[in-house]
């Protein structure tokens, strides 16, 4: 094998690697396994499902992260009580 040929063969194994993963995940977290269609189309369309529920799961975790981000940099919750607590001390 040439070089050429090797570094071809690398870089199809990597994204094969990326999408075996990804199926793997289906399997585990979003019971890809459990699809058991009698025609072959129907069984795409579930498979289909599958990854566009993924997809979502993804975007909504991202989307409720940069909230949480967005909410406890705008809140501050021991203000008050820092605010209370030197306006309690006398300075005598």
């Amino acid at each position: 094998m040439s070089k050429e040929q090797k570094k071809q063969a690398q870089d199809s194994e990597r994204i094969r690697n990326c999408i075996e993963g990804k199926f793997g995940q289906a399997k585990r977290r979003f019971s890809l396994s459990r699809v058991m269609a009698k025609l072959s189309h129907t069984s795409v369309t579930a498979i289909a499902i599958t990854f566009l529920v993924m997809n979502l799961s993804t975007h909504l975790l991202r989307l409720f992260n940069a909230f949480l981000c967005l909410f406890f940099t705008n809140t501050s919750f021991l203000q008050p009580k820092i605010i209370d607590a030197y306006a309690s001390l006398s300075f005598d």
